[in-house]
């Protein structure tokens, strides 16, 4: 499954968001995942199935308990993949930055030339 697959997921997103500060056990997550998207257990459980097998969570277990964590690795490879977008919109942000100083710099010197 390619990480756009993966990541398209809202409830996915949302396990990796819940998952971003600290590892938390798979009841936790269920809990909030199943208050929030009205999925049962064995549904959340799904998705943290996909979420391991594509390399996006790591598990530990603790005793009985599976304490999941997120694995940054598959994010580099989108990062990397996104990298030709934000060079491209970071031009042309540049550039409409400059425009919008260049109006707010000549607003400023009409201004100034109205008042005198």
């Amino acid at each position: 499954m390619h990480a756009f697959d993966v990541l398209g997921d809202p409830v996915r997103r949302r396990i990796l968001e819940l998952l971003m500060d600290d590892e938390q056990s798979s009841g936790a997550l269920s809990a909030v995942i199943s208050q929030e998207f009205g999925i049962s257990q064995p549904g959340v459980s799904q998705h943290l199935r996909v979420l391991r097998e594509n390399g996006f969570v790591q598990v530990r277990p603790v005793g009985t308990r599976r304490l999941y964590a997120v694995d940054a690795t598959p994010f580099e490879d989108v990062d990397q993949w996104l990298q030709p977008f934000r060079d491209f919109w970071t031009q042309r942000l540049d550039a409409l930055d400059t425009e919008l100083a260049r109006g707010r710099r000549d607003r400023r010197a009409r201004k100034s030339t109205d008042k005198e």
